[in-house]
Protein backbone atom coordinates (compact mmCIF):
# COMPACT_ATOMS: atom_id res chain seq x y z
CA UNK A 1 0.00 0.00 0.00
CA UNK A 2 1.48 3.38 -1.43
CA UNK A 3 0.04 5.99 1.17
CA UNK A 4 1.78 9.08 1.40
CA UNK A 5 1.91 11.66 4.33
CA UNK A 6 2.49 15.06 3.96
CA UNK A 7 1.51 18.40 6.12
CA UNK A 8 -0.85 20.81 5.47
CA UNK A 9 -1.26 22.98 8.91
CA UNK A 10 0.80 23.50 11.94
CA UNK A 11 0.13 24.84 14.99
CA UNK A 12 3.00 26.33 17.64
CA UNK A 13 2.23 27.33 21.15
CA UNK A 14 5.91 27.92 23.35
CA UNK A 15 7.79 30.43 25.21
CA UNK A 16 8.45 32.74 22.43
CA UNK A 17 4.93 33.30 20.73
CA UNK A 18 1.59 31.90 20.62
CA UNK A 19 1.10 31.27 17.12
CA UNK A 20 3.55 29.37 14.76
CA UNK A 21 4.79 32.80 12.51
CA UNK A 22 5.07 34.35 16.00
CA UNK A 23 7.42 31.69 17.13
CA UNK A 24 9.19 31.66 13.40
CA UNK A 25 9.89 35.20 13.87
CA UNK A 26 11.54 34.87 17.16
CA UNK A 27 13.49 32.26 16.35
CA UNK A 28 14.82 33.70 13.27
CA UNK A 29 15.72 36.53 15.10
CA UNK A 30 17.65 34.46 17.86
CA UNK A 31 15.36 35.70 20.60
CA UNK A 32 15.39 33.75 24.28
CA UNK A 33 11.58 32.36 25.48
CA UNK A 34 13.12 32.29 29.49
CA UNK A 35 12.20 34.38 32.40
CA UNK A 36 11.45 34.35 35.88
CA UNK A 37 8.74 32.01 36.63
CA UNK A 38 5.45 33.81 37.15
CA UNK A 39 3.14 30.98 38.21
CA UNK A 40 4.27 30.07 41.76
CA UNK A 41 6.06 31.65 44.33
CA UNK A 42 10.18 30.24 43.77
CA UNK A 43 10.76 31.20 47.28
CA UNK A 44 13.54 28.19 47.97
CA UNK A 45 13.42 26.63 44.79
CA UNK A 46 17.53 26.03 43.20
CA UNK A 47 15.78 27.57 40.29
CA UNK A 48 13.46 30.43 39.65
CA UNK A 49 13.13 30.73 35.70
CA UNK A 50 11.48 29.06 32.76
CA UNK A 51 10.21 29.25 29.36
CA UNK A 52 6.49 30.11 30.00
CA UNK A 53 4.00 30.66 27.32
CA UNK A 54 3.38 34.57 27.73
CA UNK A 55 0.17 36.30 27.46
CA UNK A 56 -2.11 33.45 26.72
CA UNK A 57 -5.95 32.92 27.37
CA UNK A 58 -7.52 29.51 26.95
CA UNK A 59 -10.79 31.23 26.68
CA UNK A 60 -9.86 32.72 22.83
CA UNK A 61 -9.86 29.01 22.11
CA UNK A 62 -12.53 27.29 24.60
CA UNK A 63 -15.24 28.70 26.54
CA UNK A 64 -15.31 29.45 30.12
CA UNK A 65 -17.22 26.63 31.35
CA UNK A 66 -15.67 23.93 30.13
CA UNK A 67 -11.57 25.52 30.53
CA UNK A 68 -11.93 25.01 34.04
CA UNK A 69 -13.01 21.30 33.28
CA UNK A 70 -9.43 21.26 31.69
CA UNK A 71 -5.58 21.18 32.78
CA UNK A 72 -3.34 24.29 30.91
CA UNK A 73 -1.25 21.62 28.72
CA UNK A 74 -5.39 20.80 27.20
CA UNK A 75 -5.39 24.83 26.83
CA UNK A 76 -2.51 24.67 25.18
CA UNK A 77 -3.43 21.83 22.71
CA UNK A 78 -6.59 23.13 21.70
CA UNK A 79 -4.87 26.27 20.89
CA UNK A 80 -2.40 24.71 18.47
CA UNK A 81 -4.86 22.52 16.79
CA UNK A 82 -7.32 25.03 16.01
CA UNK A 83 -4.21 26.98 14.27
CA UNK A 84 -3.29 23.94 12.45
CA UNK A 85 -6.70 22.73 11.34
CA UNK A 86 -7.39 26.39 9.75
CA UNK A 87 -3.97 26.73 8.42
CA UNK A 88 -5.32 23.14 7.05
CA UNK A 89 -8.66 24.00 5.41
CA UNK A 90 -9.34 20.94 6.34
CA UNK A 91 -13.19 20.47 7.34
CA UNK A 92 -14.13 17.46 9.52
CA UNK A 93 -17.57 16.47 8.87
CA UNK A 94 -20.28 14.07 8.86
CA UNK A 95 -19.07 11.93 5.60
CA UNK A 96 -15.55 12.72 6.67
CA UNK A 97 -15.23 12.08 10.13
CA UNK A 98 -14.74 8.13 10.60
CA UNK A 99 -11.45 8.68 8.93
CA UNK A 100 -10.23 11.91 10.90
CA UNK A 101 -8.02 11.00 13.69
CA UNK A 102 -6.22 12.46 16.90
CA UNK A 103 -3.18 11.72 18.41
CA UNK A 104 -2.04 13.75 21.02
CA UNK A 105 0.46 12.91 23.97
CA UNK A 106 1.99 14.46 27.02
CA UNK A 107 4.71 13.34 28.99
CA UNK A 108 3.32 14.44 32.09
CA UNK A 109 -0.31 15.70 31.93
CA UNK A 110 -2.35 17.74 34.39
CA UNK A 111 0.45 18.57 36.41
CA UNK A 112 -0.89 21.69 38.01
CA UNK A 113 -3.91 20.13 38.76
CA UNK A 114 -2.62 17.39 40.69
CA UNK A 115 -0.78 19.23 42.93
CA UNK A 116 -4.02 22.04 43.39
CA UNK A 117 -6.37 19.44 44.27
CA UNK A 118 -3.78 17.43 46.36
CA UNK A 119 -3.04 20.42 48.19
CA UNK A 120 -7.32 20.12 48.95
CA UNK A 121 -7.25 16.64 50.07
CA UNK A 122 -5.23 17.49 52.77
CA UNK A 123 -6.43 20.78 53.76
CA UNK A 124 -10.32 20.02 53.46
CA UNK A 125 -10.87 16.03 52.96
CA UNK A 126 -11.48 13.79 50.15
CA UNK A 127 -15.14 15.09 50.01
CA UNK A 128 -13.52 18.45 48.46
CA UNK A 129 -11.59 16.59 45.55
CA UNK A 130 -13.09 18.06 42.49
CA UNK A 131 -15.12 15.58 39.92
CA UNK A 132 -13.11 17.57 37.18
CA UNK A 133 -10.05 16.48 38.97
CA UNK A 134 -9.66 12.79 36.73
CA UNK A 135 -10.95 13.97 33.16
CA UNK A 136 -8.66 17.14 33.31
CA UNK A 137 -5.50 15.32 34.19
CA UNK A 138 -5.16 12.23 32.58
CA UNK A 139 -2.63 12.68 29.80
CA UNK A 140 -5.22 11.33 26.95
CA UNK A 141 -7.76 13.94 27.27
CA UNK A 142 -6.12 16.06 24.81
CA UNK A 143 -7.21 13.63 22.58
CA UNK A 144 -10.48 12.97 23.77
CA UNK A 145 -11.47 16.31 23.97
CA UNK A 146 -10.17 17.72 20.64
CA UNK A 147 -11.93 14.61 18.73
CA UNK A 148 -15.01 16.06 20.74
CA UNK A 149 -14.82 19.24 19.64
CA UNK A 150 -14.10 18.53 16.25
CA UNK A 151 -16.00 15.54 15.22
CA UNK A 152 -12.89 13.49 14.57
CA UNK A 153 -14.21 9.85 15.06
CA UNK A 154 -11.08 8.06 13.49
CA UNK A 155 -8.54 6.51 15.32
CA UNK A 156 -7.32 8.07 18.98
CA UNK A 157 -4.94 7.67 20.91
CA UNK A 158 -2.17 9.26 23.02
CA UNK A 159 1.50 8.77 24.26
CA UNK A 160 3.46 9.04 27.21
CA UNK A 161 7.22 8.57 26.34
CA UNK A 162 8.66 11.33 27.77
CA UNK A 163 10.84 13.56 25.62
CA UNK A 164 10.03 10.95 22.71
CA UNK A 165 5.84 11.68 23.05
CA UNK A 166 4.69 13.57 20.10
CA UNK A 167 7.70 12.04 17.76
CA UNK A 168 6.48 9.17 18.42
CA UNK A 169 2.27 10.69 17.97
CA UNK A 170 3.29 12.39 14.36
CA UNK A 171 5.25 9.49 14.05
CA UNK A 172 2.72 6.63 14.47
CA UNK A 173 0.28 8.77 13.28
CA UNK A 174 2.15 8.79 9.75
CA UNK A 175 1.75 5.07 10.15
CA UNK A 176 -2.11 5.10 10.32
CA UNK A 177 -1.99 6.49 7.41
CA UNK A 178 -0.12 4.69 5.68
CA UNK A 179 -1.63 1.56 6.57
CA UNK A 180 -4.91 2.65 5.89
CA UNK A 181 -6.50 3.18 9.05
CA UNK A 182 -6.89 6.96 9.03
CA UNK A 183 -7.14 9.43 6.21
CA UNK A 184 -5.86 12.39 8.33
CA UNK A 185 -4.53 13.04 11.77
CA UNK A 186 -4.34 15.50 14.47
CA UNK A 187 -1.06 14.88 15.43
CA UNK A 188 1.60 16.23 18.20
CA UNK A 189 1.85 17.11 22.00
CA UNK A 190 1.06 19.51 24.70
CA UNK A 191 2.94 20.00 27.97
CA UNK A 192 2.36 22.74 31.00
CA UNK A 193 4.79 21.30 33.34
CA UNK A 194 6.31 24.47 35.24
CA UNK A 195 4.95 23.42 38.49
CA UNK A 196 6.37 23.37 41.93
CA UNK A 197 7.08 19.56 41.84
CA UNK A 198 7.86 19.33 38.19
CA UNK A 199 10.55 22.15 38.46
CA UNK A 200 11.47 21.04 42.20
CA UNK A 201 11.98 17.57 40.64
CA UNK A 202 13.83 18.14 38.00
CA UNK A 203 16.11 20.63 40.21
CA UNK A 204 16.82 17.78 42.77
CA UNK A 205 17.61 15.83 39.66
CA UNK A 206 20.53 18.57 38.98
CA UNK A 207 18.60 18.09 35.27
CA UNK A 208 18.10 21.86 35.35
CA UNK A 209 20.33 24.90 34.68
CA UNK A 210 20.64 27.10 37.64
CA UNK A 211 21.71 30.19 35.79
CA UNK A 212 19.30 32.32 37.79
CA UNK A 213 20.58 35.42 37.15
CA UNK A 214 21.07 34.82 33.32
CA UNK A 215 18.02 32.96 32.41
CA UNK A 216 18.25 33.47 28.73
CA UNK A 217 21.80 32.52 28.31
CA UNK A 218 20.95 29.47 30.81
CA UNK A 219 20.07 26.87 27.89
CA UNK A 220 23.61 26.90 25.62
CA UNK A 221 23.42 23.94 23.59
CA UNK A 222 26.51 22.41 22.65
CA UNK A 223 28.84 25.02 24.65
CA UNK A 224 31.01 23.89 26.63
CA UNK A 225 29.42 26.39 30.43
CA UNK A 226 25.92 24.46 29.75
CA UNK A 227 25.00 23.10 33.07
CA UNK A 228 21.36 21.79 32.17
CA UNK A 229 18.18 22.32 30.65
CA UNK A 230 15.39 25.13 30.83
CA UNK A 231 11.81 23.86 31.40
CA UNK A 232 9.27 24.58 28.62
CA UNK A 233 5.72 24.87 28.08
CA UNK A 234 3.35 24.74 25.04
CA UNK A 235 2.51 22.53 22.61
CA UNK A 236 3.22 21.49 18.91
CA UNK A 237 0.49 20.16 16.30
CA UNK A 238 0.75 19.04 12.43
CA UNK A 239 -1.95 18.14 10.42
CA UNK A 240 -1.05 15.17 7.97
CA UNK A 241 -2.80 13.83 4.99
CA UNK A 242 -2.48 11.31 2.73
CA UNK A 243 -1.55 12.98 -0.27
CA UNK A 244 -4.28 11.61 -2.46
CA UNK A 245 -6.80 13.07 0.28
CA UNK A 246 -5.32 16.28 0.90
CA UNK A 247 -4.76 16.86 -3.48
CA UNK A 248 -8.53 16.10 -3.76
CA UNK A 249 -9.57 18.72 -1.65
CA UNK A 250 -7.25 21.42 -3.10
CA UNK A 251 -5.15 21.63 0.41
CA UNK A 252 -2.06 23.50 0.51
CA UNK A 253 0.97 20.87 1.02
CA UNK A 254 3.59 22.20 3.49
CA UNK A 255 6.09 19.19 3.54
CA UNK A 256 6.41 15.14 3.40
CA UNK A 257 6.89 13.19 6.36
CA UNK A 258 9.32 10.28 4.81
CA UNK A 259 10.78 8.51 7.61
CA UNK A 260 10.09 7.32 10.96
CA UNK A 261 12.46 5.47 13.98
CA UNK A 262 12.78 4.12 16.74
CA UNK A 263 14.93 2.86 19.26
CA UNK A 264 15.62 2.32 22.94
CA UNK A 265 19.00 2.85 24.74
CA UNK A 266 18.29 -0.07 26.75
CA UNK A 267 21.09 1.05 29.35
CA UNK A 268 20.09 3.91 31.82
CA UNK A 269 16.69 5.20 33.72
CA UNK A 270 17.97 8.49 32.80
CA UNK A 271 21.65 8.47 31.41
CA UNK A 272 22.30 8.16 27.43
CA UNK A 273 24.08 5.12 26.43
CA UNK A 274 27.79 6.30 25.61
CA UNK A 275 28.25 7.79 22.19
CA UNK A 276 24.37 8.09 21.86
CA UNK A 277 24.09 4.33 20.44
CA UNK A 278 20.62 4.73 20.86
CA UNK A 279 20.34 7.55 19.01
CA UNK A 280 21.94 6.38 16.00
CA UNK A 281 19.88 3.73 15.91
CA UNK A 282 16.95 5.90 15.57
CA UNK A 283 18.33 8.32 13.20
CA UNK A 284 19.68 5.06 10.84
CA UNK A 285 15.84 3.45 11.45
CA UNK A 286 14.70 6.89 9.87
CA UNK A 287 16.91 6.86 6.95
CA UNK A 288 16.12 2.95 6.36
CA UNK A 289 12.71 4.05 6.33
CA UNK A 290 12.70 6.80 4.03
CA UNK A 291 15.19 5.10 1.72
CA UNK A 292 17.33 8.04 1.91
CA UNK A 293 21.38 8.43 2.35
CA UNK A 294 22.88 10.35 5.09
CA UNK A 295 23.98 12.71 2.48
CA UNK A 296 20.43 13.68 1.58
CA UNK A 297 19.87 15.42 4.69
CA UNK A 298 20.98 18.96 4.81
CA UNK A 299 19.53 20.10 8.50
CA UNK A 300 18.82 18.24 11.70
CA UNK A 301 16.88 20.19 14.61
CA UNK A 302 18.67 18.27 16.90
CA UNK A 303 17.08 17.00 20.70
CA UNK A 304 20.13 19.52 22.22
CA UNK A 305 18.57 19.91 25.54
CA UNK A 306 22.26 21.86 26.98
CA UNK A 307 22.49 19.02 29.15
CA UNK A 308 26.72 18.30 29.80
CA UNK A 309 25.95 14.84 28.84
CA UNK A 310 22.91 14.62 26.47
CA UNK A 311 24.35 17.01 23.39
CA UNK A 312 27.89 15.49 23.83
CA UNK A 313 26.56 12.37 22.81
CA UNK A 314 24.07 13.44 20.63
CA UNK A 315 26.88 15.33 18.44
CA UNK A 316 28.48 12.46 18.92
CA UNK A 317 25.78 9.66 17.43
CA UNK A 318 25.26 12.68 14.74
CA UNK A 319 29.29 12.76 13.94
CA UNK A 320 28.95 8.65 13.52
CA UNK A 321 25.58 8.14 11.58
CA UNK A 322 26.65 10.89 8.78
CA UNK A 323 30.47 10.85 8.64
CA UNK A 324 32.28 13.00 6.29
CA UNK A 325 28.61 14.89 5.50
CA UNK A 326 28.54 15.97 8.92
CA UNK A 327 32.38 16.59 10.29
CA UNK A 328 32.50 18.55 6.53
CA UNK A 329 29.88 21.16 7.99
CA UNK A 330 28.13 20.66 4.77
CA UNK A 331 25.28 18.98 7.60
CA UNK A 332 24.25 21.92 9.86
CA UNK A 333 22.42 21.50 13.49
CA UNK A 334 20.76 23.53 15.45
CA UNK A 335 19.12 23.48 18.85
CA UNK A 336 16.27 25.81 19.12
CA UNK A 337 15.55 24.44 22.89
CA UNK A 338 18.01 27.40 23.35
CA UNK A 339 15.08 29.65 22.87
CA UNK A 340 12.08 27.90 23.66
CA UNK A 341 13.62 25.65 26.45
CA UNK A 342 12.45 21.77 26.84
CA UNK A 343 8.64 21.36 26.06
CA UNK A 344 9.23 18.01 27.43
CA UNK A 345 6.18 15.92 25.89
CA UNK A 346 5.52 18.51 23.41
CA UNK A 347 9.28 19.24 22.24
CA UNK A 348 9.24 16.87 19.72
CA UNK A 349 5.84 18.47 17.79
CA UNK A 350 6.86 22.08 18.52
CA UNK A 351 10.38 21.01 16.67
CA UNK A 352 8.80 19.16 13.98
CA UNK A 353 6.91 22.36 13.17
CA UNK A 354 9.86 24.69 13.35
CA UNK A 355 11.83 21.93 10.93
CA UNK A 356 8.75 22.37 8.26
CA UNK A 357 8.99 26.42 8.69
CA UNK A 358 12.65 26.04 7.92
CA UNK A 359 12.33 23.47 5.07
CA UNK A 360 9.52 26.09 3.45
CA UNK A 361 11.34 29.00 4.45
CA UNK A 362 15.32 28.20 3.47
CA UNK A 363 16.26 29.47 6.60
CA UNK A 364 17.79 27.63 9.50
CA UNK A 365 17.51 28.97 13.17
CA UNK A 366 20.11 29.41 15.23
CA UNK A 367 21.87 27.62 18.53
CA UNK A 368 22.12 30.60 20.79
CA UNK A 369 24.56 31.12 23.68
CA UNK A 370 26.58 29.24 21.57
CA UNK A 371 29.69 31.30 22.67
CA UNK A 372 32.38 28.50 23.45
CA UNK A 373 31.72 25.49 21.46
CA UNK A 374 32.90 21.84 23.53
CA UNK A 375 35.53 20.91 22.12
CA UNK A 376 33.82 17.19 21.94
CA UNK A 377 31.18 18.72 19.40
CA UNK A 378 32.77 19.13 16.31
CA UNK A 379 29.63 20.04 14.05
CA UNK A 380 28.08 23.09 12.70
CA UNK A 381 25.52 23.93 15.04
CA UNK A 382 24.38 27.41 13.52
CA UNK A 383 25.95 29.68 16.23
CA UNK A 384 24.33 32.49 16.91
CA UNK A 385 22.30 33.68 14.07
CA UNK A 386 20.00 32.32 11.73
CA UNK A 387 21.74 31.49 8.18
CA UNK A 388 20.33 30.85 4.74
CA UNK A 389 20.33 26.98 3.09
CA UNK A 390 18.65 25.66 0.41
CA UNK A 391 18.21 21.97 1.36
CA UNK A 392 15.57 19.42 0.37
CA UNK A 393 15.57 16.85 3.69
CA UNK A 394 15.49 17.90 7.61
CA UNK A 395 15.40 15.59 10.19
CA UNK A 396 14.26 15.89 13.85
CA UNK A 397 15.39 14.28 16.70
CA UNK A 398 13.49 13.51 20.36
CA UNK A 399 14.93 11.43 23.05
CA UNK A 400 13.30 10.78 26.38
CA UNK A 401 13.92 9.38 29.60
CA UNK A 402 13.90 5.83 30.14
CA UNK A 403 16.63 5.60 26.75
CA UNK A 404 13.38 6.28 24.55
CA UNK A 405 14.18 7.87 20.80
CA UNK A 406 12.82 8.79 17.93
CA UNK A 407 13.29 10.31 14.67
CA UNK A 408 11.23 11.96 12.05
CA UNK A 409 11.95 13.00 8.91
CA UNK A 410 10.66 15.31 6.44
CA UNK A 411 11.17 16.35 3.00
CA UNK A 412 10.71 19.57 1.45
CA UNK A 413 7.50 19.89 -0.80
CA UNK A 414 7.52 21.13 -4.17
CA UNK A 415 6.06 20.54 -7.79
CA UNK A 416 8.80 17.60 -8.40
CA UNK A 417 7.61 15.97 -4.93
CA UNK A 418 4.69 14.04 -6.69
Amino acid sequence: MNRRVVITGLGLVCGVGNTAQEVWEKLVAGASGMGPITGFDTTGFPVTFAAEVKNFDPLNFVDKKEARKMARFIHFAFAAAQEALEQSGLKITEENGDRVGVFIGSGIGGFEIIEREHATLLKDGPRRISPFFIPATIINMAAGQLSIRYGARGPISATATACATSANSIGDSVRMIMHGDADAMIAGGSEAAVTQLSVGGFASMRALSTRNDEPTKASRPFDKDRDGFVIGEGAGILILEELEFAKRRGAKILAEVIGYGMSADAYHMTGIAPEGAGAQRSMRAALNDAGIKPEDVGYINAHATSTPAGDGNESRAIEIVFGEHATSHKLKISGTKSMTGHLLGGAGGLEAGITVLSLINQVLPPTINLDNVDPECKLDYVPNNAINHNFDVALSNSFGFGGINATLIMRRWNEGSE
